[in-house]
């Protein structure tokens, strides 16, 4: 019953520190890390770039690692509408990114039309790394209310 006990009380140490440290995978954590950095005037070439750090403040803030995908210069990410990060953002705010080591503070704003183009450039670019995936996104007919897309910027 002790050794029941000991492996318990390790066991929630470790998810703590797991949830500080984290995000890990799939599971959000608290903080992003990173240098902060004013946010450039052009971000230049992001193809080479598959995930990011997206935090979402709040009461207890949500740091997520998520794909991004640049349209027109700007930067964009998607996520399910019933994920925890995206009903914490809501319709848009406040949000950092981290890229690398450098650590931006933007606006995040939820395209509630036109978003079907940077929808498809961002299948465009994971596709021919994660076909598995995003061969099974939704259509954009059936997208709608499911997935939500927003604009990172100033």
């Amino acid at each position: 019953m002790k050794a029941i006990k000991i492996a318990l009380a390790l066991l929630f140490v470790v998810l703590i520190v797991v949830a500080i440290l984290a995000p890990i995978g799939p599971l959000p954590g608290l903080r992003i890390g990173g240098n902060e950095s004013p946010v450039p005037a052009n971000w230049g070439d992001t193809s080479q770039i598959h995930e990011i750090k997206l935090k979402v403040p709040g009461t207890i803030p949500r740091v997520v690692i998520i794909w991004v995908i640049q349209y027109e210069g700007d930067l964009y990410v998607v996520g399910n509408s019933s994920s925890g990060w995206v009903k914490m953002l809501g319709k848009g705010g406040p949000v950092s990114v981290r890229i690398d080591d450098n650590t931006y503070h933007l606006n995040a704003s939820q395209l509630m039309t036109g978003w079907e183009p940077v929808m498809q450039s961002y299948m465009d670019k994971y596709r021919p790394d994660y076909p598995e995936i995003v061969n099974n996104f939704p259509d954009a007919q059936d997208a709608i209310g499911t997935i939500s897309v927003f604009r990172l910027g100033t």
